[in-house]
């Protein structure tokens, strides 16, 4: 029994290598030794970003030096904080860190998905080994940012050249050995001819990095062989629109033939010219693009194989043929619609987070719930760095809601409508809609008809001709009461429909606003529910009190007068307090006491020393004093006319 089971498992062995020689040929194995992973790749580039890191932090200074530092000079302040962006408020390489950012989407989106699982863990630590993840991959792509937002750009410029080079080369490797095992005969195969179509933003944005640290050395050598400094630039082109901002304020208002306005001012976009997004908005708003772009096009292109292989199941012509079709169509014309709808969000948030930031400028918080106006420090503070994970977060999935509910309803008109006026013929289909609108129009202008009565025969006069309308006043009593008892029993049937519609009504604001956390989804009063909006908030408070204009200017000329005070002055504090390394420290310090005892020669028999011969002490004070009296006889005649000599 055995050796027959044997026999037949391999009699079927050998049919199935007959029958598909191509799925041996290209094998897992092939595929999995070409292909560079991305856990592998970001273990292996763990090292060289440590070592990047490193060298940048050496670069780096301290403002607080320690003690035990004097022991090693060359050390003396080294390794300072490296700092990779600053999201409160920075407004320089707003373009390259969002590059940077898409350049660490696709490792982004494969940790949304559970792709990157680093090691096995039980079940209830699956969220720590999510962290460690996310960790790993900031570390590995902690260069890019680094390398952007250091102050010694020829280093920066010449790592960040280099390691964005090794990426987009595995990058480029990938990409061809995608291509290689594209086979349109198999699933897996399928799908490796579009890698090219899911990859092309990531090797743009590689591409444009590699051009931006090419360009800051070439520009910092440049610099350097001219012996330029445009450290003093950079600082007023930083802050310039804040300033002009500032200076509006000052002004008188422009009158309101100047303000009139074009039609893409005025329906489309506004633009200001005293106002920039910070990179954290615009950073989220190009990512959240693009992962909606990867998104769309893995599930088009999912879908699409998909929609093939039922089609290559279900013999044509049949009962199904017709009905997977229509499913088809839907699905298409709902991707189409959401993927607008998602577009237009991100675009309106941007929109709305200028509008808002303006009125708290203005010291308006009227739009804020009331008690969101009184910030939470550390709560502010920490919306501030959730917002942009959220935001993206939300943006994929408000686009996936809102695709499911479009096909759901494309599927309800499909049955409604289009398959009724097939089967049955369109003047059917139109008496069962005029029947079913007869019945809506009637309760609605039942509806209508309770609040003309009402107006007319049971609210008192206009006290005067100009109101608007009738005054809050019963008028005929008995009758309103009558109307009231009558119309009770009907009304309950009304209530009943108009609950159906307020549910509906809910659900379809609500999963418009999925992906607009700048808008609460939650009634009056239950606000602190909507995680989202809590965000939003607290992100937008915290960019008040830390990149206010006004506030802003004004510390920044605070600090350049303050600058400039101690440059100017020339005292003995200041002079003492210069940098230096350790030997210097000792030579400039007995320098200024030789200088002191030469000027103040009575001051050397003060002097804490060691006890010696009072004549030594005595011989040097007369030196001294000298010395002082022939440097003030020279600088007397060297001072006199020689005319008077004479």
């Amino acid at each position: 029994m055995n050796g027959g089971e044997a026999n037949l498992d391999q009699d079927i062995y050998q049919d199935y290598n007959t029958s598909f020689p191509e799925v041996n040929q290209i094998n897992v194995t092939e595929e999995e030794e070409c292909i560079v992973s991305t856990e592998n790749f970001l273990h292996i580039c763990l090292l060289p970003s440590m070592c990047i890191i490193v060298l940048i932090s050496f670069l780096e200074r301290r403002g607080k030096v320690y003690s035990f530092e004097e022991r090693f000079p060359y050390l003396r302040g080294r390794f300072g904080i490296v700092v990779p962006l600053d999201f409160t408020g920075t407004l320089t390489n707003r373009w390259s860190y969002t590059f940077a950012f898409i350049a660490a989407s696709p490792q982004m989106i494969e940790l949304i998905l559970g792709v990157i699982v680093l090691f096995d863990v039980p079940k209830w630590l699956i969220a720590l080994m999510y962290l460690v993840a996310a960790f790993e991959v900031a570390l590995a792509n902690l260069p890019f940012f680094v390398c952007l937002s250091t102050t010694h750009r020829a280093v920066g410029g010449a790592l960040g050249l280099l390691y964005t080079l090794v990426w987009l080369y595995v990058e480029v490797w990938n990409v061809q050995c995608a291509h290689k095992f594209c086979d349109k005969n198999t699933f897996d195969g399928s799908l490796m001819c579009y890698d090219e179509l899911l990859q092309w933003p990531y090797l743009l944005c590689l591409g444009f990095l590699l051009c931006r640290f090419g360009f800051m050395l070439a520009t910092e050598v440049k610099n350097c062989l001219q012996k330029r400094n445009k450290q003093a630039e950079e600082d007023a082109v930083l802050q310039s629109h804040q300033y002009k901002y500032v200076q509006t304020l000052l002004r008188r208002p422009p009158s309101e033939t100047s303000l009139e306005k074009g039609w893409f001012r005025r329906t489309v976009y506004d633009s200001d010219p005293f106002f920039k997004f910070p990179s954290r908005m615009i950073a989220t708003a190009v990512i959240s693009l693009v992962g909606l772009y990867i998104f769309i096009s893995s599930e088009l292109v999912l879908s699409s194989l998909g929609i093939k292989e039922l089609y290559t199941l279900v013999e044509r012509p049949s009962f199904w043929t017709e009905y997977l079709d229509y499913a088809a169509y839907a699905w298409y014309v709902s991707t189409v619609l959401a993927t607008l709808s998602s577009v237009a969000h991100v675009g309106h948030v941007l929109i709305c987070y200028r509008k808002q930031m303006k009125k708290l400028r203005a010291g308006l918080k009227s739009f804020l719930p009331v008690r969101f106006r009184t910030p939470n420090s550390a709560v502010s503070m920490v919306a501030l760095v959730r917002y942009p994970g959220c935001q993206i977060a939300y943006t994929l999935w408000g686009y996936m809601i809102v695709h499911f509910a479009l096909f759901f309803v494309g599927i309800v008109f499909v049955f409604l409508v289009v398959i009724p006026i097939r089967e049955e013929g369109f003047l059917s289909w139109l008496i069962d809609l005029i029947t079913f609108l007869a019945n809506f129009f009637i309760v609605l202008a039942l509806l209508k008809l309770q609040i003309l009565l009402v107006r007319v025969f049971f609210l008192q006069d206009k006290l005067s001709p100009e109101d608007k309308q009738k005054p809050l006043a019963l008028n005929n009593r008995k009758a309103f009461h009558n109307f009231n008892y009558f119309f009770f029993f009907y009304n309950v049937i009304l209530g009943l429909w108009s609950c159906i519609l307020r549910l509906l009504r809910s659900a379809f604001i609500s999963l418009l606003l999925v992906s607009r956390i700048n808008r609460t989804v939650m009634p009056k009063g239950f606000e602190l529910l909507d995680k989202g909006y809590r965000t939003w908030i607290g992100m937008i408070m915290a960019d008040h009190y830390h990149n206010n204009p006004v506030l802003v200017c004004f510390c920044h000329l605070l600090l350049k007068r303050t600058l400039e005070r101690h440059t100017t002055a020339k005292s003995y504090s200041c002079v003492n307090q210069t940098p230096g390394s350790p030997l210097e420290v000792r030579v400039r310090n007995r320098w200024l006491v030789l200088y002191t005892l030469l000027r103040n020669p009575q001051l050397i028999l003060l002097r804490k020393r060691q006890k010696r011969n009072n004549n030594q002490e005595q011989l040097a004070v007369v030196w001294a004093t000298m010395q002082v009296q022939q440097a003030d006889t020279a600088a007397v005649v060297h001072s006199t006319d020689p005319s008077l000599l004479v």
